[in-house]
């Protein structure tokens, strides 16, 4: 596979996905953005234009900035590490490009969620090493779960979003859950023992206007060690948990243990807390 593409020559070829959007665009037109998704030959790109009325408006991108965005993806290939399958550029006549590329361990929300096939031709097309499948990916390609090292006694802890905007508000870039399966995803997140609980609330990064809704108790099944907010964001707003902790739940078969062993639990608490454990496993 040839080099990555520089940065300048990245800068070229963003140039030119914007020029090939704008030549389709009205007269006048504030702002297109567009949203490229890829897995494997599975490809989505969706274009809003933002006419003169400064109303967005959405359209059929390109087929040449569909084209040039493949070749961006392409190049930026990393040896072992894999692409994005993601990004959103916006172009604006007075600005320079805001370009956001979907972090390549994060599933970016398909429109149409690609066959497994698609998945299997992601990981051909552009190999990793394991430790850079992610679990989400490797249950949509079909691949066994990996297995964590022996006695490596590590507790993981999910991310309740995906960073923030420049507004400050959480931002959200994972596949939905279809109801039946969130009501089995909740049912999990639920069931697990409590290891630390509280009798106050916290407020909603969602809903700034609840300042005293989201459960601050935590819970775990041995292997994750999980916030209330995790169930809460996901049963108010349909928020996804954390697709790595989403791809355990389902390799569980949604079944959480009734009871986890007092070590695995001071494991858990020193993941949460950042103290060492009292005990070891």
């Amino acid at each position: 596979m040839s080099r990555p593409p520089r940065p300048d020559q990245q800068q070229e070829l963003v140039r030119q996905i914007g020029l090939a959007l704008a030549a389709q665009a009205p007269p006048g037109w504030r702002q297109l953005r567009v949203e490229y998704r890829a897995a494997g030959r599975h490809v989505e790109a969706d274009l809003l234009v933002t006419g003169p009325d400064g109303l967005p408006r959405p359209a059929q991108p390109h087929p040449e900035a569909v084209r040039l965005l493949g070749v961006l993806r392409s190049g930026m290939y990393q040896p072992g590490r894999g692409t994005w399958l993601g990004a959103i550029l916006v172009f604006d006549p007075a600005q320079p490009p805001d370009v956001d590329f979907v972090r390549p361990d994060l599933e970016p929300p398909f429109r149409q969620q690609p066959p497994p096939i698609g998945f299997q031709d992601e990981l051909r097309f552009f190999p990793r090493a394991d430790e850079h499948i992610p679990a989400w990916l490797r249950d949509r390609a079909g691949l066994p779960p990996l297995a964590p090292p022996a006695g490596d006694g590590q507790v993981r802890t999910p991310r309740i979003h995906d960073g923030l905007d420049a507004a400050g508000k959480p931002l959200v870039r994972r596949a939905p859950l279809v109801p039946a399966e969130a009501e089995r995803v909740l049912a999990y997140l639920d069931a697990a023992p409590v290891i630390l609980a509280s009798r106050s609330n916290g407020p909603d990064a969602f809903a700034p206007d609840r300042a005293d809704a989201v459960p601050m108790n935590f819970r775990t099944d041995g292997a994750w060690a999980w916030p209330g907010a995790v169930a809460y964001y996901l049963r108010e707003h349909g928020v996804p948990p954390d697709p790595d902790l989403v791809a355990h739940i389902r390799a569980r078969r949604f079944t959480a243990p009734a009871e986890v062993p007092e070590p695995a639990k001071d494991l858990a608490l020193a993941a949460i807390t950042g103290e060492p454990p009292q005990t070891t496993v």
